[in-house]
């Protein structure tokens, strides 16, 4: 077993989630609380009450959701399971590395974690989202978290960043077959019959404006998967999991949905693009919910393509990410093809985005 040159803990950041459902309220608190989230003139007056307020307000309807799906989120032993398949992989490399989870709203929190690595005697990280298209409400947020914690903490070690990969060859490898797998629950029905229905966590349309690479990520993805799949059916992309009043991305699924039910099309599969775990937003919002629309509006199969999880294809999609962090120094130039100049862009010293061609 060989070792880095340093010391080097893996640290993997996931949303988080509820663990019980007395964690749901406080969950919201957090996911609420979070600056890169609530974000307009002055909200820093206004972010704490308006926390308290929509967490306990939607508090009681939230844990009748986790209820229907087990009584709390799957998301950290999914994101376990990936943590456990990215270090075997990597030992099977010749590399030893430790690695961590930090949740964002939920436990094991950032804190923890730089608590730990310091205490361990850490001498170098990295820091791999398990978001592989770019966001400030997601990517750059952990990575803001991380920031306030290390200072607080006074962790001075060198760390690198994995902003994206958005069309890293394994991870579009693992959808092309969780999708194929998916594919076979359609018995009998003609490729051209079906649609792939690609669905995305929505950001505020202001977001995009200001040069968040969320959207040309999503899509890249997509465009890889499909080249990459070969099929007959036809796809669309669309977005879900739209919050208050501001103009998010679209179309929605929901009016997505409608509109295909209305154009005589009854089989659809929903495969979440943004996703890597599966959670609330996978097993409630489409596979409850979202089903239950669909048959309303006529939609004869609704299938939903599991998250990638701890597909093989996912492992060494991380692995490699890991592998290439160690063994070259980041270099600013590569995210000339994914970023635009913006206020939400990471700084490029801390920044190598990874342009994968298939």
């Amino acid at each position: 077993m060989s070792h880095p040159s340093k010391k080097t803990a893996v640290v993997l950041f996931q949303l988080g989630g509820p663990d019980s459902l007395e964690a749901v309220e406080p969950f919201l608190y957090n996911l609420f609380m979070d600056p890169d989230i609530i974000d307009f003139p002055l909200s820093f007056l206004f972010r704490q009450s308006l926390a308290k307020l929509i967490s306990s307000k939607r508090g009681l309807k939230v844990q009748e959701n986790y209820k229907l799906i087990g009584g709390k989120s799957p998301i950290l032993e999914l994101t376990q399971q990936q943590a456990n398949g990215l270090k075997s992989q990597l030992r099977s490399n010749g590399i030893d590395v430790s690695v961590f989870i930090a949740m964002r709203y939920w436990n094991p929190l950032t804190a923890f974690v730089v608590q730990q690595i310091k205490a361990e005697g850490f001498e170098q990280v990295i820091l791999l989202p398990l978001y592989p298209q770019f966001s400030k409400a997601t990517t750059y947020s952990s990575i803001n978290e991380w920031n306030r914690e290390v200072r607080k903490q006074e962790l001075n070690i060198p760390t690198q960043i994995v902003c994206c990969y958005p069309n890293h060859p394994s991870l579009i490898e693992a959808i092309v077959d969780r999708i194929n797998q998916t594919l076979i629950r359609f018995q009998n029905i003609s490729p051209e019959n079906i649609d792939l229905v690609f669905s995305a966590h929505g950001v505020p349309v202001k977001y995009i404006k200001m040069g968040d690479p969320y959207q040309m990520q999503i899509e890249e993805t997509v465009r890889a998967v499909i080249e990459k799949g070969k099929w007959k059916s036809r796809h669309i992309l669309c977005y879900q999991s739209k919050v208050g009043p501001m103009r998010w991305l679209e179309p929605s699924l929901l009016n997505t949905i409608e509109q295909l039910s209305s154009s005589s099309r009854r089989h659809l599969m929903i495969v979440p693009i943004a996703f890597v775990t599966d959670h609330i937003e996978t097993l409630h919002e489409i596979n409850i919910e979202v089903r239950a629309h669909a048959m309303k509006c006529g939609i004869r199969q609704f299938e939903l393509m599991p998250a990638l999880n701890a597909h093989q294809k996912f492992i060494e999609c991380l692995t490699d990410l890991v592998k290439a962090y160690l063994n070259e120094p980041p270099n600013p130039q590569t995210c000339s093809l994914l970023w635009k100049q913006s206020p939400i862009r990471p700084k490029p010293k801390l920044c190598k985005a990874l342009s994968f061609q298939n």
